[in-house]
């Protein structure tokens, strides 16, 4: 009698309905499904984490949808959950995972924009490939780390398709070429004239101009702050969070 009223107490619902545990729990691996597929994050409800962490993997899609056959990242999913780590006040750091082929340009130097102009601790981290608009991506970050392993292709912008020769649209590739360097250079170590030498590099790629950075060449060219693993960079990230809130306490913010 007892362990029937028991059981009544933990599995009836207010109306006297049974509750379905089976079926909440299905409803619950069912939208962290399409959570893992339409944005590569499954959203727990039951443990919220006080890192956010965000992959940036295959082709960045912007204003047009990449191919099927094609792995891609759209940004205009990316977008906003970066807001809502920005202004979740659980959420203490973000973790940028990059694993990326490179993409439509304004779209990925939107999304580096955005993660750079984020006030929380950030920290990147270059598994398998950060190429063309994934350099920008990766150094958008307060710290930058890459795998040994890792390549970073650098080269100038370009694109397929029909185009219309003229001097304007020169002058648009120049001004867009313009903005991803300004970009780097201003959240990267590396000076322009070294960026521009390996973009235009032609003893590096068969058949095009630029220039493949593999681990701790990246380091050394000054784009990436230092060769580490996942666990190396996120305790780098916990450090760069501790030492903003040893600052807010000695400030009384």
């Amino acid at each position: 009698m007892i362990s029937m009223i028991t059981f009544w107490e933990e599995n009836m619902t207010d109306n006297g309905d049974i509750k379905n545990k089976e079926q909440d729990t299905e409803n619950q691996d069912q939208e962290n499904s399409g959570n893992i597929k339409e944005y590569g994050i499954p959203e727990n409800t039951g443990y919220k984490k006080n890192i956010q962490f965000i992959s940036l993997i295959g082709e960045i899609e912007g204003h047009y949808i990449s191919s099927n056959d094609k792995k891609s990242t759209k940004y205009e999913h990316i977008i906003p959950i970066l807001i809502n780590s920005h202004q979740d006040p659980n959420i203490e750091g973000i973790f940028i995972i990059l694993n990326t082929m490179g993409g439509d340009v304004e779209a990925g130097l939107a999304l580096a924009e955005l993660i750079h102009g984020i006030r929380k601790p950030k920290v990147s981290l270059v598994l398998g490939g950060g190429h063309s608009i994934g350099v920008p991506l990766a150094t958008s970050t307060d710290f930058s780390v890459i795998v040994p392993s890792a390549t970073m292709t650098v080269h100038p912008i370009r694109t397929t398709g029909l185009v219309i020769s003229g001097p304007q649209t020169f002058r648009y590739f120049q001004k867009m070429q313009q903005r991803i360097n300004n970009f780097i250079v201003r959240t990267s170590n590396i000076s322009e004239k070294a960026l521009i030498d390996l973009m235009y590099a032609s003893d590096q790629m068969a058949n095009d101009t630029g220039t493949i950075l593999v681990g701790a060449e990246a380091v050394n060219v000054g784009l990436i702050d230092t060769v580490g693993d996942f666990s190396f960079a996120l305790t780098k990230l916990n450090e760069l969070y501790a030492i903003i809130q040893m600052y807010c306490n000695k400030r009384g913010i």
